[in-house]
């Protein structure tokens, strides 16, 4: 039986497949990158859109690390804007009951400004490797080829990461 080798992926099914398959995680990948989910699905958006300007370029086997490229252009051309996007980045509050003490939802509440801060404060490097890691449940070696660099320096902005946030949040374990 033989197997029909796709050359690129300018047929339509192709592309959706690639589509399907990859646009949450290259979602999560510019979400970690710029901290604004509006940003992040207009991105993905951009990227998806160049790869179809270059499907006949584009074999299908490479089609997942071109997007990462792609990607990671994107998030270079836009770093300078991030860093305001950051600043001002707010999640909704959860609006649930419960019944826990005044004190504990404020040393909760100041908790969890610290951890923001310390995940802003953090090399964009460091950053997106640390949420890519701790959020995404990405491995070292996965993270690596995403972001097109060993697993040792995945490995050593963990480190520096946590380092950091350590620094930052005495109680961060």
């Amino acid at each position: 039986m033989e197997k029909q080798l796709v050359d690129n992926v300018c047929e339509e099914q192709v592309f959706e497949g690639i589509y399907s398959k990859n646009s949450e995680v290259i979602n999560n990948y510019f979400f970690y990158k710029f901290g604004h989910k509006i940003m992040a699905e207009d991105s993905v958006q951009e990227a998806f859109l160049k790869l179809w300007e270059n499907c006949k370029k584009v074999p299908f086997a490479k089609a997942k690390s071109y997007l990462y490229t792609v990607a990671n252009n994107i998030s270079l051309n836009k770093y300078k804007h991030q860093k305001v996007v950051l600043k001002y980045a707010k999640t909704e509050p959860q609006r649930t009951e419960d019944f826990q003490s005044p004190e504990y939802k404020m040393e909760e509440k100041e908790f969890k400004v610290k951890l923001e801060k310390a995940i802003q404060d953090l090399s964009e490097k460091q950053r997106t490797a640390f949420l890519l890691h701790r959020i995404d449940n990405r491995s070292y070696k996965e993270i690596a080829e995403i972001l097109n660099i060993s697993v040792k320096a995945v490995e050593k902005r963990m480190q520096k990461a946590l380092e950091g946030m350590r620094k930052q949040i005495d109680e961060f374990k």
